[in-house]
């Protein structure tokens, strides 16, 4: 059991009805969303014969509608009920993949409808987890959220680790098409338990300023700035997630060609990263009555951006490689988690909530772009250096964010 917090606040989560229902649907909603990225390209690689540029296409559509709906997002989950808003984005995903079976059966499926349904299935995902951010706060008040928020996470490390694994199994045992059913079919369950909460929302207070793309998307930087620690954790996971983004383009690369590991064992070591998580949630509410909030986030994300040393040090030494990896991943997982859920739980708590959506939408651009970024220069940085090197430059960039949380101790 996750707690992340005391054995009352464990016990009281337990008992709230309505949390359970938004924490089942958010399993049901996770899971199905790593389906959707693993069988779609499957399905088009054996349905269509699809090349490889195609699928790489299909890969960046499923991420950058995600970018676009952030912009505006947080403006309309700010001012209306959450609620329906997150049942839509489920009924909208279980809609649009059910197209997808049933074009296959009747010999019309291409490239075209793939595209878009890897577009409105990435929109539509992105839209729940802002909105999802966004309710949690109103469905339990802000003392729950450290606890709340730890268990959200080991979820979405649990369904990062077995829904790939989950889609390829069902691809193969039931076919592509039936793969994409069943995942339409998790949706409209999750939308199901969603119906299920009793809780009342208030509605949204009346705004008199101006609306639109662009004063929503300031009016969510000026909420995120105009606090002394979140915005400091703004641009502290930019920061983070500009550095993930050299790691997201040559992990992989690093692991098969530099080191020399074999897909199992790559396999056992990123799996790792999950369980890391999982420990990572159990710790965050004794870290937090140790530390305190403000000196658990310098804490943290110091030691996990330390330990992404873990990976150039393997490249250097592969006789030690496979320990250094699954050290990185165990440990540093852990410490990144615990920094994340606290973020999150903090600006659900400090921030007001008629503008928590745009706060978190954002959290979610912001780290977005950055993380697109910092794949398209390692890419160009690989051409000049080696693998090694553009790692090690990487480096500086985790240890800017955790001094920027270093001014932010006593805010």
């Amino acid at each position: 059991m996750v707690t992340g917090g005391d054995p009352a606040t464990a016990i009281s989560l337990w008992r709230h009805r309505d949390f359970m229902r938004l924490w089942a649907a958010q399993a049901v909603s996770a899971v199905g969303a790593r389906i959707t990225r693993t069988a779609l390209p499957m399905l088009a690689i054996m349905t269509i014969d699809a090349s490889a540029s195609q699928i790489a296409f299909l890969g960046t559509l499923s991420v950058a509608p995600g970018l676009i709906v952030s912009l505006f997002a947080g403006g309309v989950i700010d001012r209306r009920a959450k609620r329906p808003l997150l049942i839509g984005a489920d009924l909208v995903r279980a809609a649009i993949l059910m197209t997808v079976p049933v074009a296959a059966w009747m010999g019309l499926l291409g490239m075209g409808q793939l595209y878009v349904v890897a577009a409105a299935a990435g929109a539509a995902t992105t839209l729940f987890g802002i909105a999802d951010n966004t309710y949690l706060p109103i469905l339990l008040g802000r003392r729950d959220l450290d606890a709340a928020n730890a268990r959200l996470e080991v979820t979405d490390s649990v369904a990062e680790g077995i829904g790939p694994w989950l889609g390829g199994v069902l691809v193969g045992l039931i076919g592509a098409p039936l793969a994409i059913l069943a995942d339409a079919v998790s949706y409209l369950w999750s939308a199901v338990l969603l119906g299920t909460i009793r809780t009342q929302e208030a509605p949204p207070a009346a705004e008199t300023g101006q609306s639109g793309v662009l004063s929503d998307a300031l009016g969510g930087y000026a909420a995120c700035m105009g606090h002394p620690i979140v915005g400091r954790l703004l641009l502290a996971q930019g920061l983070i997630a500009l550095g993930g983004g050299f790691f997201v383009a040559l992990y992989m690369v690093a692991a098969l060609d530099v080191i020399g590991l074999g897909p199992a064992t790559i396999g056992l070591v990123i799996g790792c990263g999950g369980l890391g998580s999982a420990l990572g949630a159990f710790a965050v509410g004794p870290v937090k009555r140790r530390l305190g909030v403000g000196r658990a986030l310098l804490v943290t994300l110091l030691a996990g951006k330390l330990i992404d040393a873990a990976v150039p040090l393997a490249m250097a030494m592969p006789e030690a490689a496979v320990p250094l990896l699954i050290f990185g991943q165990l440990v540093g997982d852990a410490f990144m988690t615990v920094f994340f859920v606290l973020a999150l739980s903090l600006r659900q708590e400090v921030l007001p909530q008629a503008t928590l959506g745009r706060a978190n939408a954002a959290f979610h651009f912001t780290e977005g772009v950055a993380l697109v970024a910092g794949s398209i220069v390692a890419g160009l940085l690989v051409l000049v250096w080696p693998v090694l090197w553009v790692m090690v430059a990487s480096m500086p960039l985790g240890l800017l964010a955790a001094a920027m949380m270093w001014g932010a101790r006593s805010g």
